[in-house]
């Protein structure tokens, strides 16, 4: 899977969703490979948005469409000032990946001080995790680096979040999850309360 993340300060929130509700009429059907897009505007202003498709050779093609191009160019106006891109086909998915169910996104941008074992308690968790957080859908981490990543996790809504996070795993989780945390350093948390998927 390849993932593409679009990042900017919003001018204009209800012309930005606008502009990806007519790229899902309009572009979507010429767009090889297109897996889904997750977006929003968090409570600070900061508008955020998460195209998947299935290899990066899709989306290179769409990003070439004459029409991809002039839909850009009026998208672009929606944000006030720069519009950073991050690009990565070194995904993992976990649960049922980006999930249309969610009603609260949370984004997580950190490093890893050892990918191989984080991957390990990914395994770990997928196989007990789904009966202590049913709360969370799946989701994906897409690295940015050899140990810097943003995670896109999938909450049913913020409320069973909140209430799951602080919740004590089980016995068999418990040793797990600590291991998790010491891995996962230096975390950036955004919260994206009304996600627009599509």
């Amino acid at each position: 899977m390849f993932v593409e993340a679009i990042e900017g300060r919003v001018a204009d929130r209800e012309g930005l969703r606008r502009q990806l509700e007519r790229w899902m009429t309009e572009l979507r059907p010429g767009a090889r490979g297109f897996l889904g897009s997750t977006a929003g505007v968090t409570d600070e202003g900061e508008a955020v948005a998460f195209a998947r498709f299935e290899t990066s050779a899709d989306a290179k093609a769409n990003s070439e469409r004459p029409e991809q191009g002039q839909w850009w160019a009026e998208t672009q106006t929606c944000f006030d000032g720069e519009v950073h891109f991050t690009d990565s086909d070194d995904v993992d998915s976990f649960r049922a990946g980006g999930s249309d169910d969610a009603r609260f996104v949370q984004i997580m941008k950190g490093r890893s001080m050892d990918r191989d074992q984080v991957h390990a308690l990914d395994e770990q968790f997928e196989l007990n995790g789904a009966t202590f957080r049913p709360d969370l859908l799946g989701g994906f981490r897409m690295w940015t680096g050899p140990d810097s990543y943003i995670e896109v996790a999938y909450f049913t809504n913020e409320t069973e979040a909140r209430q799951g996070e602080s919740s004590d795993p089980p016995a068999e989780l418990a040793a797990q999850m600590g291991e998790f945390e010491k891995l996962m350093a230096h975390i950036e948390f955004t919260d994206l309360r009304d996600p627009w998927l599509f």
